[in-house]
């Protein structure tokens, strides 16, 4: 359901005054599968859990950990079967080995040689492009009515954004005159930014348009559409977009508060949010999950996240891996990001490697590999997996 809107003739004395009215427009946009924008959400399974896993081990001063105490955290990492199951599957990215501790064998892992130089060279790239991941964080702040937000929230953003797993440790102290840490009224830990930078509060769009959009002004900047091939649009629908794209573009770092939330202007603020929001993720994508608890923060109405199946030539909704990624469709040219960050490539490469192994390992190449002297057979397979079950009891 849309709506179209009608603008009245505005007083002579009030050169910037219009009423909106609007009336519901029977339209619908059905969801169309994408198959070349679903390859970039299916091209990363297990990507997230394995770097996970390989930060947990490099944190390590021995740069190894045994099996028991990685998988404490299998269930946050979203990893169904055993946790040494898992990363056997990629064993250039994991070595394991047998370490006698008290007279019993454990199962420890850790890097690859080949892995632990990918992983040195992703810590370079975090270095060289900090200052661009400071200001991604300061606009994500910027974006919301307090320019505050829960670590858990930031959490669920933190791989999207490119941010290092214990950036609440290591980055934000470094940057005492931009952030600091607040009690929210929920006595959760809350992220504050200190200090408004008004050349960053330019959106993608007016950058993209060549033009910045001030409070008050009413610029009509039309979204770049682009739909999935075969896609069949309706005149009416085609007349409505039409009308959509020339209403004015509001802003996301602007105050929104004078926008009537049942009005088309205001679900082009939304899209407008949204449209931000995604550009300052590294890939262009985040899963619908992690927009969930931004309606509070961002202002935004009830079923803001409609916005997603109402404009399918903005955004595509991939449903790849039982869960629902919303991709921003202008920053791709078929499955390859238009512009690329430099921890993207550092993530294709891990990809890569995980191919590698999982392809060498279904043909037999690493079936009987000795580790630290001992083979691996079932009874050691046995005794992994009552240390896992144990370690799972004790985390419920």
């Amino acid at each position: 359901m849309f709506r179209r809107r009608l603008f009245l003739t505005p007083p002579s004395s009030q050169p910037c005054y219009y009423q909106q009215r609007f009336s519901l427009v029977n339209i619908k946009l059905k969801w169309v599968k994408d198959p070349v924008l679903d390859t970039v959400v299916a091209m990363e399974k297990d990507l997230k859990a394995v770097c996970e896993l390989k930060d947990m081990i490099c944190r390590q001063a021995d740069g190894c950990l045994p099996v028991y105490q990685l998988s404490k955290r299998r269930r946050q990492m979203d990893i169904e079967i055993r946790v040494s199951r898992f990363m056997r599957r990629y064993p250039t990215i994991f070595h394991e080995f047998i370490r006698h501790q008290n007279g019993c064998p454990l199962h420890w892992f850790k890097l690859t040689q080949e892995a632990r130089s990918l992983h040195e060279e992703e810590q370079r790239w975090q270095e060289v492009t900090e200052e661009g991941t400071v200001q991604r964080l300061c606009k994500l702040l910027m974006l919301t009515k307090q320019r505050t937000l829960p670590l858990q929230t930031i959490d669920q953003l933190r791989w999207d954004m490119g941010l290092v797993q214990d950036y609440d440790r290591g980055l934000i102290p470094r940057y005492p005159q931009l952030f600091e840490f607040v009690k929210l009224e929920d006595d959760r830990i809350g992220l504050q930014l200190s200090h408004w930078d008004c050349r960053l509060a330019v959106s993608q769009m007016e950058r993209n348009c060549g033009v910045r959009c001030s409070e008050g002004d009413k610029r009509a900047l039309a979204f770049p559409i682009k739909f999935t091939r075969g896609f069949g649009l309706r005149k009416k629908c085609m007349d409505w977009l039409g009308e959509w794209q020339r209403l004015p573009y509001t802003s996301p770092y602007a105050d929104a508060s004078h926008l009537d939330p049942r009005t088309d202007e205001s679900e082009k603020r939304i899209v407008g949010v949204f449209h931000e929001l995604l550009y300052l993720t590294i890939e262009r994508k985040t899963e619908r999950k992690n927009l969930s608890n931004l309606r509070k923060p961002l202002g935004l109405p009830q079923k803001f996240t409609k916005v997603f199946e109402r404009h399918p030539g903005i955004f595509y909704i991939s449903q790849k891996r039982d869960t629902h990624t919303v991709i921003l469709r202008e920053a791709f040219d078929a499955h390859q990001l238009v512009e690329k960050h430099p921890l993207v490539d550092i993530r294709e490469k891990y990809i890569e490697m995980m191919k590698t192994g999982f392809l060498n390992r279904s043909r037999g190449l690493y079936k009987k590999e000795p580790r630290d002297g001992d083979w691996y057979d079932q009874g050691l397979v046995e005794m992994e997996a009552n240390q896992e079950e144990t370690m799972d009891a004790f985390s419920e």
